[in-house]
């Protein structure tokens, strides 16, 4: 089996979500945009696919870093694979993301477990069959009724925890440009009310302004830390390990990184050699696939850390339910205004569906599990 064929299908479907001047999402009018579908597929008709954003798949970037790496190799040899792609980022003028490299490397497992016949969560290692989920809202906004005052937060996550089920939820504060943002004191009487409106046993967390000084991040660490939060992730630029090295050092509460700073697995051990979070953090993403998340969980479980999985989605769900040393499933992003358990255009079901008791289940499929609208897609295509 050889690798043959790499290719997108560029399509447009409809989205109710808008990114504002520092690209944090929020609800907003239903309007146009476009996805696009990879497709690596094999010279017997094996064939691993992913949704992905569109800007992330051009042909140009497709002709330059991945075809000349991919077509004519053996789709098993992942290691193999990931690497060579991998090794063109350093010359690469920045073309070549970490979001680009992941969307081959979910590909390549998609097709991997078509190849064997098995879901990837379950090639990967199984450790469990399902995960709780916490519920990860939208960052604050000033929308009436949305999340734009505390009470909004508390009311909010009642309703996530008591009418849909959720075990655990994450807060998002408010970030430029709302209005008044960022304010420490505003994100704390936030996480204050909704420990009030769901009570002391469910596990809570905080995903504050990545930009606070090292002042104010302490203070609202150790408020967090009375109100028993279980963690706080990305208060401050994490290109200043020592920053977190000084925070995880002079807080009780537990510090949760690195999320966005770039590096993979190299800069996750760095930052547990330094003594810079409590908790790893890791997402296909934010690493550059499965491949390397799985290298961050592993390195975690040697020093008996956990790694937390970063973000939604159907390569981050396989991650979370592979590995021993991890406590959730992130899943959202949420707000009063979406419903995040409707289908898109282009799914006959959603990657992630919860049951009552908050928790995901591992589909029993070959793949990733996508369940994709084809023929959606196919209408909808606007490349050629």
């Amino acid at each position: 089996m050889k690798i043959e064929t790499i290719e997108t299908t560029i399509f447009r479907h409809t989205t109710n979500t808008v990114r504002d001047s520092d690209g944090h999402g929020h609800p907003g009018p239903q309007s146009e945009t476009q996805s696009a579908l990879l497709r690596i597929i094999c010279d017997d008709g094996t064939t691993g696919q992913v949704i992905c954003a569109a800007a992330q798949v051009q042909e140009d970037l497709l002709d330059r870093f991945i075809r000349p790496n991919l077509v004519g190799r053996d789709p098993l040899r992942g290691e193999a694979l990931w690497y060579a792609i991998y090794k063109w980022q350093r010359l690469g003028g920045g073309r070549l993301t970490d979001r680009l490299l992941c969307a081959v490397d979910l590909a390549l497992w998609d097709l991997k477990g078509k190849a064997a016949g098995l879901p990837v969560w379950k090639l990967l290692g199984g450790y469990r069959e399902k995960i709780l989920a916490y519920g990860s809202t939208m960052c604050g906004d000033d929308l009436e009724g949305g999340l734009a005052t505390p009470e909004d937060y508390a009311r909010f996550a009642d309703w996530m925890v008591n009418t849909r089920g959720y075990k655990a939820v994450k807060l998002h504060g408010w970030m430029p440009p709302v209005p008044g943002a960022p304010d420490v004191r505003m994100d704390y009487k936030a996480c204050a009310a909704v420990r009030e409106a769901v009570g002391p046993d469910i596990p809570l967390m905080l995903d504050p302004h990545h930009f606070y000084s090292r002042t104010e991040t302490l203070w609202l660490a150790e408020k967090l830390a009375g109100l028993d939060f279980a963690w706080m992730e990305e208060p401050m630029e994490e290109a200043s390990m020592s920053s977190y090295k000084w925070l995880t050092a002079n807080t009780r509460l537990n510090i949760l990184g690195p999320e966005t700073m770039t590096g993979k697995h190299w800069t996750r051990a760095e930052w547990v050699r330094h003594d810079a979070c409590d908790i790893v953090r890791s997402g296909v993403e934010d690493v550059g696939g499965i491949t390397p998340a799985m290298k961050c969980a592993m390195m975690a479980e040697s020093f008996h850390m956990n790694c937390e999985i970063h973000g939604t989605g159907a390569g981050n769900l396989a991650v979370a339910l592979a590995i021993p040393n991890t406590s959730f499933y992130e899943r959202g992003l949420l707000h009063p205004f979406i419903d995040y358990d409707k289908p898109r255009e282009f799914q006959n079901r959603i990657d992630d569906e919860m049951d009552a008791d908050g928790y995901v289940h591992g589909r029993d499929v070959p793949g990733l599990g996508q369940d994709l609208d084809m023929a959606y897609i196919e209408g909808n295509r606007v490349n050629a």
